[in-house]
């Protein structure tokens, strides 16, 4: 994790959940995380692979350009991240982890920015826990954003937080090649790159 609000939001979560696997969705108290309330959103993941918002953030629904309640999460990334992020958030709601995302998201005019997507899983009314609370933030520099809303976003690491490695690297997906869309028509020689430790496969 990179971002402050992120170990905010995940140390919140530990504290909530008073000795249960999960917190409930009703323990969460707007007026304690009111700081990064606007970057929040509800997830529903009653099936994996269609998530679906049932609440967002007013910062978020501007930052994406419409109101999110009632839309997909999936839509606006790109096919092989979807299939990441599926996996991601059953194996989220099966290990009743927080997931974090590490991702590059753009706007129709190619403006890219850095986000860190935190998902915490919660149950509702003392259901099985089938909802992801979550929280999106910029890492990078905002300014490609402004007025320019995101179409499109890609994955590139995710982790998995364990409770007693709360820094623990993110895990990069496979190096591939980047879609049209990563390259600045005005800047063809640059490319995104990752950084590991070992090469990937």
């Amino acid at each position: 994790m990179k971002h402050k609000s992120s170990y905010l939001l995940v140390g919140y979560w530990s504290r909530i959940r008073k000795g249960r696997d999960v917190p409930d969705q009703t323990d969460i108290d707007p007026r304690v995380i009111k700081r990064f309330l606007s970057s929040t959103f509800i997830l529903n993941c009653e099936n994996p692979g269609r998530p679906i918002y049932r609440l967002a953030g007013t910062e978020l629904c501007e930052r994406f350009g419409f109101e999110l309640k009632g839309t997909s999460f999936l839509a606006h990334w790109d096919p092989r991240s979807c299939l990441s992020l599926t996996s991601l958030l059953h194996q989220g709601l099966k290990t009743l982890q927080p997931v974090c995302l590490a991702s590059i998201a753009a706007t129709a005019d190619n403006g890219m920015v850095e986000q860190e997507t935190i998902l915490v899983p919660v149950s509702f009314n003392g259901g099985e826990p089938i909802r992801f609370f979550g929280m999106i933030q910029t890492i990078s520099d905002p300014a490609p954003l402004r007025g320019h809303p995101i179409a499109y976003e890609r994955l590139v690491g995710s982790q998995i937080i364990q409770e007693d490695e709360p820094t623990s690297r993110y895990r990069l997906e496979p190096a591939s090649p980047p879609p049209s869309l990563w390259i600045h028509p005005r800047a063809p020689h640059l490319r995104l790159v990752a950084s590991q430790e070992s090469p990937a496969p």
